[in-house]
This record gives structure tokens, C-alpha cells and sequence, in this order.
């Protein structure tokens, strides 16, 4: 599976939302999740990109927050055909906000059997409690 590395740079602090909580996290059922913890939210050939909840403090493109720089990986490749610039004014969207207007990117994916290799809600649920109970 292709990355594509966006740079970003912003304060990230802390990851809430609601929906289905995993421990201290929220997964939400319509998304496709990767194991490094981007959601994919599907619109056809198309898909906004963004860090789960889940991701606070690890990798796609980079989110320079105070304390770090992460990578952030895309999940999807293709084309980014937009890319969220709300986020330079307001970067803590990605954290209080990561399934609304927290999103990053919007891709014209080339390749939509990628889709086929991340997980649903209750896959990436338990996947999370798998890696947590590792630590």
C-alpha cells in the first residue's frame, strides 16, 4: 500500500469525540480504520483522511505539536485533492475534533481495493484493545 506524507504543523494536546467508545477513545461505525491509526471515510472514489482518536502522539505527514513531530500516513494513495486548511488557524481541530472538521486530507484514491486491507469499526476496536493490553 502507497503513503502519501502530508506536512502540517499544529498544537496537538488531547483526542474526545463519541460514538463508540474503546477505553479512552471513540470509534465510529462508517470509517475504515489502518493498524497505524488513520480513518478513511469513503465517498465513492473518494476519501477524507484523518488520525483516530486512538493516534494522539504517533504517524502521516507531520503534526508538530509543542512537546513533538509526527509522521502521519495516508492509507489510501492517490491523489490529494484537498487538503484541510482550517487546520492552520485552528491545528487542535485534529484532536477535538478528529471526525468532523479535524480531517486532514481529501484523496482521489487510485486504488480503492486498498479499502479491502483496513478494518471496520469492531475489527479496529479490537485491534486497539489488542495493541493497548501489549503495554
Amino acid at each position: 500500500m502507497a503513503s502519501r506524507l502530508l506536512w502540517a504543523r499544529g498544537a496537538a494536546s488531547y483526542l474526545r469525540i463519541s460514538t463508540f467508545h474503546r477505553g479512552f477513545s471513540t470509534v465510529i461505525k462508517d470509517l475504515k480504520y489502518a493498524d497505524t491509526h488513520e480513518w478513511v471515510k469513503v465517498d465513492g472514489s473518494s476519501a477524507t483522511v484523518g488520525i483516530t482518536d486512538h493516534a494522539q502522539g504517533k504517524n502521516f505527514g507531520a503534526v508538530e505539536s509543542v512537546k513533538a513531530t509526527s509522521d502521519v500516513n495516508s492509507p489510501v494513495s492517490g491523489e490529494v485533492v484537498e487538503v484541510n486548511t482550517e487546520l492552520s488557524g485552528s491545528p487542535g481541530l485534529v484532536n477535538a475534533r478528529p471526525y468532523e472538521n479535524g480531517w486532514i486530507i481529501k484523496v482521489k484514491m487510485s486504488d480503492t481495493g486498498e479499502l479491502n486491507s483496513l478494518m471496520d469499526s469492531e475489527g479496529y476496536s479490537k485491534f486497539c484493545e489488542e495493541e493497548d493490553a501489549k503495554h
